[in-house]
């Protein structure tokens, strides 16, 4: 008897959670197709309960068939919202239109039920007599109507009475806490069942500030502590010596059989009808099939209203445990929805036109990378003829019972107070790019959260920029700058998020090594004027750095720095600036196919032809013979550059590198990005390791279409204008000179 008690404790506040936690608003808002697919989804489920009511009332003459038709058909016909929301979590379908489409509709069945479960407990008193339960409907109805018309506005007036930004009471909440009860015990005494109270109750409690803090405080206790124990004495209710025999388990299999068919039978009916693709309208069958706590506090009630037996109780409980375990694994073998996204060109910088939109997604840990991350968008240069549109993620760690998602963010209201750290970093994030989205022009943002566990975080956001179309992922470094210049780990899961997103990702990625980026100094102050440097020595990778630097250097306060690494082989260490040059239009330089290096050679090349007489791009051909040579010359220009952007260099060997990855700490950013993220490297500049997206099509050939971004409508230099300068006698010079002597 105590823990029975306690348990229905516990029931009666879960369900005030229920109550509290359901958006009426969003059945108000459901369209013709969600209404039509929950209904229709329910018919042939209470045909099911009203085959299974007769021959239990051939068996059992004192039991009314009408109630026992209600308790059926809601078990086998609702759909539980909580177990289904989980479900279509971990099945990775929770962001996908059949996701919403099936959340939806399993609202709309669970405010079915409930009105289905008043109804039924109203009809099976023990003393059956049509006034009696008319007498209930009636005096709930006006409990109902009181609820709304007295309750809910004096919430309201409790809400206004706090102070914006400041908590409520310990005393507010005990005394909102309590009316839990007296609503539960209210109409307990009007003939209707305790937790129909309660959730009427959570109903009329406004969402906001108020229902947040009432969640915050109860949740855990009452789903950690108290619900378990109602699901133990459903469990010792459970009477397994009462399934036996072939006929029994026959009878359950056919229960179940006739069930999930019938849900698919109809969902798929009216798919067609909606012109829905048959196998998305199965799928949906079988996920309206979920079953769980709404289900069992059913039978519950229908068992202490005697109008369902303890047989009938034990094995209705075994019909709803396999009906929930069979779905997931069905579902995961027949729908498989990343292979339905459409194809996307953009998937690259270096594919990317600089008159159309930008697109880039940016994943953030902590606040930390905010200032940096802000100042490079910013210095990507969003202007009329290519705007940007910013994804910025929040990727936080799922901990505890909750569940993974991705929340997108509507404008916050100003001084209302986080619920917890996270929401508070959130906020700032949030904050801070609202700022730079009204400061800067053409640029558009669009906060997110994740909330996932760090072996599958990846996913998310691979998932949402393949479906927002991005052409690169921003994500930080898992080292962080300490005060005395050593990189530390912050969080180690964050580098196998990194490894997995450069395995995985259908679009470019950069990891940002943040030392900081000027960040005192916005360039949309006309103040900072940034220097980024470019080291480039060929590749995949080595060109979309070179894309995104060029990107950049539109920007006015922006200085960039190319320099371009060439093998000694390549130079005959000739004096005569004419003949280095010729050299230099030839193939440069690493051991791969010939076709890399011909791409090498017409981007380079080009990029020398645009930039000849900008003033604000100087290009560095630098000879170099081995790694060591290599890494005197990046330690040459290392104090004077805010940011170096450099290639993974993935899949390519070169003698430039030599001896350069023997001792490498982190080998995801490839030679030269390692060596600018050591401790060891000096410097204050943070680093931009680009990894470029090459992935293959079905004929071999790459998914992307190369467009040259210099071929817009702005005006550049002729060829004749450079031809007209003068060969300046030095290997740093403004480029075009050496080009136009071809």
């Amino acid at each position: 008897m105590l823990v029975e008690t306690m348990a229905n404790m516990g029931l009666i506040y879960f369900v005030f959670l229920i109550g509290l936690e359901m958006d009426i608003s969003i059945i108000k808002r459901s369209g013709k197709k969600t209404v039509l697919i929950s209904l229709a989804g329910m018919v042939v489920p209470f045909l099911v309960a009203i085959c299974l009511s007769s021959l239990i009332s051939n068996t059992d003459e004192s039991i009314n068939q009408v109630s026992c038709v209600l308790y059926l058909g809601i078990v086998l016909s609702v759909t539980a919202f909580p177990v289904l929301a989980r479900m279509l979590v971990e099945l990775k379908l929770v962001n996908t239109d059949l996701g919403k489409l099936a959340l939806s509709t399993s609202l709309i069945n669970d405010v079915c039920a409930w009105m289905l479960l008043a109804i039924a407990i109203a009809v099976s008193e023990e003393i059956i007599s049509a006034w009696v339960s008319l007498w209930v409907l009636l005096s709930n109805l006006v409990f109902l109507s009181f609820s709304f018309i007295i309750v809910r506005p004096t919430m309201l007036w409790l809400i206004e009475k706090t102070p914006e930004g400041k908590p409520f009471s310990e005393f507010q909440l005990c005394i909102v806490l309590t009316g839990v009860l007296i609503s539960a015990f209210i109409t307990d005494v009007l003939g209707t069942h305790c937790i129909f109270g309660a959730f009427v109750y959570g109903l009329v409690i406004p969402k906001g500030p108020l229902g947040a803090a009432i969640i915050e405080k109860l949740e855990d206790f009452v789903s950690g502590l108290l619900l378990p124990l109602f699901y133990a004495i459903s469990g010792l209710k459970t009477d397994i010596n009462l399934i036996s025999g072939a006929s029994t388990w026959t009878f359950i299999l056919s229960v179940i059989s006739l069930t999930f068919l019938g849900k698919i039978a109809g969902t798929l009916l009216v798919s067609n009808m909606l012109q829905i693709p048959n196998r998305d309208g199965v799928v949906l069958g079988l996920l309206m099939n979920a079953k769980g706590i709404i289900e069992i506090i059913v039978l519950n009630v229908g068992r202490d209203q005697k109008v369902l037996n303890d047989k009938i109780f034990s094995i209705m409980i075994i019909v709803i445990l396999i009906m929930t375990a069979l779905i997931a694994p069905v579902v995961t073998l027949i729908y498989k929805p990343r292979k339905r996204l459409a194809p996307y060109k953009r998937r690259t910088i270096q594919s990317s036109r600089l008159d159309g939109e930008f697109r880039v997604l940016v994943g953030i840990h902590t606040p930390r990378n905010v200032p940096t991350l802000v100042n490079l968008l910013e210095a990507t240069y969003p202007n009329k003829r290519s705007p940007m549109c910013a994804y910025v993620l929040h990727l936080v760690e799922l901990t505890g019972r909750a569940s993974a998602m991705l929340i997108v963010h509507a404008n916050r209201q100003s001084g209302v107070p986080a619920l917890n750290k996270t929401q508070a970093q959130t906020d700032h994030i949030i904050t801070s790019f609202q700022n730079f989205e009204e400061q800067v022009n053409y640029a558009q943002v669009q906060p997110l959260t994740a909330i996932s566990p760090y072996s599958t975080m990846h996913e998310d956001v691979c998932n949402l920029a393949e479906e927002k179309r991005v052409s690169i992922i921003i994500i930080p470094f898992h080292k962080q700058q300490t005060v005395d210049g050593e990189m530390e780990d912050t969080i180690p899961a964050l580098r196998m998020v990194n490894h997995n997103l450069l395995q995985n990702s259908p679009c470019s990625v950069g990891i940002l090594v943040d030392r900081g980026f000027n960040g005192s100094n916005r360039l949309i102050g006309n103040l900072a004027c940034h220097q980024v440097a470019v080291l480039y020595f060929g590749g995949p990778d080595d060109r979309e750095a070179l894309a995104y630097g060029w990107r950049m250097s539109r920007h006015p306060k922006v200085h960039l720095t190319v320099m371009h690494f060439i093998p000694t082989q390549y130079s005959n260490q000739s004096s005569e600036t004419d003949r280095l040059w010729a050299k230099l239009d030839r193939s440069f330089t690493t051991i791969k196919n010939g076709g890399e290096n011909q791409l090498d050679n017409e981007y380079i090349s080009e990029f020398k032809h645009v930039i000849a007489h900008d003033d604000s791009v100087d290009y560095i051909a630098k000879v170099v013979n081995n790694g060591e040579e290599t890494v005197a010359a990046i330690r040459s220009m290392n104090n004077v550059n805010d940011l170096f952007i450099v290639g993974r260099g993935q899949g390519t060997m070169s003698p430039l590198t030599d001896g350069l990855t023997d001792w490498s700490e982190c080998p995801e950013l490839g030679a030269i990005g390692d060596l600018l993220a050591s401790s060891d490297f000096e410097t204050t500049a943070s680093v931009l390791v680009l990894h470029q997206y090459v992935g293959q099509g079905p004929d071999g050939e790459d998914n992307f279409v190369v467009e040259r971004p210099w071929e817009s409508s702005e005006p550049r230099q002729s060829i004749q204008q450079h031809q007209s300068q003068h060969m300046q006698q030095r290997y740093v010079m403004p480029m075009g000179t050496g080009h136009s002597l071809l």
